[in-house]
């Protein structure tokens, strides 16, 4: 029982949770908000009665609502039939308050139609004015980009470069920013770019013409900076003088010569364009417009592209200097073409310099400085091998001056010129070398125009010409009375000149060359040194070797050489009073002009030595003796006394010479004629020789002796010239006397009469002797006298060959 009501509770409890159940689904139906799907999914799914069971349930629920509708309806209808009642009363007056409300629609309509219309209009206007405000507004935006715009244009047309660069910078920036919605900006910035570049060709193209310009001006600037800089130089040169107004009263009167001949040249260059009163001072750029370069630095500046810029200005301008550096192929052939080369190179650094010091990095000190260092090695070797050409002096000297004022030129605007000195030293030495030519000619014409005679005075005024030519003094001259002759020949006053003119010649190199008196001094010593010891000497000694130089000449040549030696002294206070240095100063050098007329007179000497020499072997040549003659004439040869006749001629023009050389020319003259004598008798191709050609050979001999013993020159001590022909007084007498038994009984002593006999001499010539007496004597052998002389000259030579045979074993 318990158990059946047990499961009777669960069946009813199992019923209750399905009805509960399908409870939950119709309220989830009824509430729309879950999907019906599911639910109804549930209901099938269930139990296989469920949907049968389900229905029910929804059945019953749809009954209980329509009895509540009809509780509803029921309760509202007699509201519902009251309304409807209600609502029929109104209908009549809502007709006629339509009709009312229609006719005052249409009367209001037609009175709103102009109402309307004006609203229409108002509304147009209040479009219209907000569009123009709108408009306005933009405008005054756009305005100032169209003005600005309009600006840019018109800076471009009047060619402010610089400005229209700004302008653009501005408007891009500034205003274009603010209207770049719109596309006549967009056009402005497509053009701005365009602009850029027409200007950096414009500015290029300016730049281009500026440079060609300077290029064709650049001798024009230079002309101009070195005729500024050599007034500069001249008007320190003034005051200096003028606060050192004692400076150099004791120089030469031929100092103020030098210096107003160097004023003539350098008033002489003259430049075309320059008026010769003009007192404006003009500058690099008062003679060039820089412009181009400033508007086209800042514009490539501003750009961004000034590096560009400056490259390309630096490459142009290094380019340009090579062209300027490279001269003309004619350059050396006259100065101005040196002119015209330094001035360009002048106007190019000076321009250089003015970049320098003007603009901010387009020229550096650095880039100056290498430019002129390569300039300057350019210019040190075209001048080096260009005034190698010049043969003219005063070409040299103008050359000079052009480099010294090129220096100081460039020296001014900061750049190191030493080396450009350092270079007029060698160009100092081959001015030099080019006087020393120049003077050569000189010193020959003199030599080819003198006549080699003492001067002849025949007053005082012609003495003191001479005198103020060349210092001269001759107390034992002074005392003679006119008219008189002086020692030396015309052409040692027109030496002396001449060397004072060399001097003045070099001064005026070693002027302005930035160097002290004490160098200068020196400089005038070396080269007067070179004058005389090289180009002087050379002349002397080719006058002296010329064949028309004849004895005479050569004895005037000596005396000048010696009254030019002792007129050194006075070379040399020449030039301490143009240099103002004393010859005391320990560094002063001497001049040499005393070994050099020595030597020249040496040579002079040496000359009258082999002319006389030569002379004495035209008359021995023109010797005709009779080798095989039985007996002499008896008198001495006529060739002979002719010689001896012009010797003692010769020896007294000789009186003018030192003692020591006529006397030595004396004795050369003697021994030459003693030794040509002596060979005579020795001559290989003379086969034989007679007592009797002995005997006039004697004669000879005798004639010469006399000739010795007559002093033909004073001052030999003795029988000193006399000596000169022992050695055939020696050997003749010999043969005269026939004394061999003492000759070789006596040999080799020092007390020998015959020592100055040497064996294979008297051989030799006894040999001669002994086939001359076999060839004349045919019957000799027949007479016994003849006989025993043949075997004695036989024995004699037998012993004579002995001698020469123990000499020569001995030696």
């Amino acid at each position: 029982m318990a158990t059946k009501s047990s499961s009777n509770l669960s069946e009813l409890y199992l019923e209750e949770k399905k009805d509960q159940i399908y409870d939950n689904a119709l309220a989830e139906i009824q509430s729309f908000e879950l999907p019906l799907g599911t639910t109804l999914r549930s209901v099938y799914d269930d139990q296989p009665n469920a949907h049968q069971r389900f229905m029910e349930k929804l059945d019953a629920c749809i009954r209980n609502h329509d009895r509540e509708i009809e509780k509803m309806c029921n309760f509202h209808h007699q509201g519902f039939v009251d309304a409807i009642t209600e609502l029929l009363k109104v209908r009549a007056d809502a007709e006629k308050l339509k009709v009312q409300v229609t006719d005052t629609n249409r009367r209001l309509q037609d009175a709103g139609k102009e109402v309307i219309a004006q609203t229409e209009e108002i509304i147009r206007c209040r479009v219209q004015q907000r569009n123009i405000t709108t408009v306005v507004e933009k405008l005054q935006l756009c305005l100032p980009v169209l003005e600005m715009y309009s600006k840019l244009k018109e800076q471009m047309n009047v060619k402010r470069y610089y400005s229209a660069l700004k302008t653009m910078e501005q408007l891009e920036n500034l205003y274009l920013p603010r209207v770049s919605q719109y596309r006549f900006c967009q056009i402005m910035i497509e053009n701005l770019p365009k602009l850029r570049e027409e200007i950096k060709e414009i500015s290029m193209s300016d730049l281009k013409d500026f440079l060609e310009s300077i290029r064709k001006h650049s001798d024009r600037i230079g002309e101009t900076a070195m005729k500024q800089a050599q007034q500069q130089k001249t008007f320190n040169t003034s005051l200096q003088k003028q606060n050192n107004v004692n400076y150099g009263r004791n120089m030469h009167l031929g100092r103020s010569r030098i210096l107003e001949s160097k004023n003539e040249i350098t008033l002489k260059r003259t430049f075309e364009e320059d008026d010769e009163h003009e007192e404006e001072v003009l500058t690099a750029q008062d003679l060039v417009d820089f412009s181009p370069v400033y508007r086209c630095l800042h514009i490539y500046s501003v750009l961004g592209d000034g590096e560009i810029f400056e490259n390309y200005y630096r490459k142009q301008r290094r380019k340009q200097a090579r062209l300027v550096l490279q001269p003309q192929s004619s350059m050396h052939e006259t100065v101005e073409g040196y002119r015209r080369y330094f001035s360009q190179i002048v106007g190019f650094f000076v321009v250089e310099d003015h970049i320098l010091h003007v603009t901010q990095g387009l020229v550096t000190r650095t880039y100056t400085d290498e430019l002129w260092n390569m300039a300057l090695s350019k210019i040190i070797a075209v001048l080096r091998t260009h005034s190698s050409y010049c043969s003219d002096p005063d070409l040299v000297l103008e050359l000079k001056n052009l480099i010294v004022v090129f220096a100081d030129t460039l020296q001014g605007y900061g750049f190191p010129v030493n080396r450009l000195f350092d270079l007029l030293f060698e160009i100092r030495d081959q001015y030099n070398e080019t006087l020393l030519k120049k003077w050569s000619v000189l010193f020959r014409d003199i030599f080819e125009a003198d006549n080699y005679s003492p001067i002849p005075v025949a007053n005082e005024e012609e003495y003191k010409i001479v005198i103020s030519k060349f210092p001269f003094q001759d107390p034992e001259l002074d005392k003679q009375s006119f008219p008189k002759k002086l020692p030396m020949s015309q052409s040692v006053p027109q030496i002396y000149i001449q060397v004072k003119e060399f001097i003045y010649a070099s001064l005026k190199f070693s002027e302005s060359l930035h160097r002290s008196s004490t160098e200068i001094d020196d400089m005038l010593r070396k080269s007067t040194n070179l004058l005389l010891t090289r180009t002087l000497s050379s002349c002397l000694q080719n006058l002296i070797k010329k064949p028309h130089i004849g004895l005479t000449e050569l004895v005037q040549i000596i005396i000048n050489t010696t009254h030019l030696e002792q007129a050194c002294k006075y070379l040399e206070d020449f030039i301490s009073n143009i240099t103002n240095i004393s010859q005391v100063t320990v560094h002063t050098a001497r001049l040499y002009g005393l070994s050099t007329f020595k030597d020249a007179r040496h040579a002079a000497e040496g000359e009258i030595y082999t002319k006389l020499n030569q002379k004495i072997d035209e008359f021995i040549q023109i010797a005709d003796y009779d080798w095989t003659m039985s007996e002499s004439d008896g008198r001495a040869s006529g060739y002979l006394m002719d010689l001896i006749n012009f010797l003692r001629s010769t020896f007294q023009v000789f009186t003018h010479l030192p003692g020591k050389v006529a006397q030595t020319a004396c004795m050369s003259a003697c021994q030459h004629l003693s030794t040509s004598l002596m060979q005579m008798l020795l001559d290989n191709e003379l086969k034989q020789i007679s007592m009797g050609a002995i005997q006039q050979f004697n004669l000879d001999v005798i004639q010469c002796e006399l000739f010795a013993s007559s002093e033909p020159v004073p001052g030999f001590q003795g029988d000193t010239l006399q000596l000169a022909f022992i050695d055939l007084r020696q050997l003749l007498d010999l043969f005269m006397v026939w004394d061999w038994s003492t000759y070789l009984a006596d040999y080799g002593q020092a007390t020998s009469k015959y020592l100055r006999v040497n064996p294979s001499t008297a051989l030799t010539l006894l040999e001669k002797m002994k086939d001359s007496s076999k060839k004349n004597n045919i019957f000799a052998q027949f007479r016994k006298n003849d006989r025993d002389k043949q075997k004695l000259i036989e024995t004699v030579v037998k012993q004579l060959r002995s001698l020469v045979n123990g000499m020569s074993q001995h030696t």
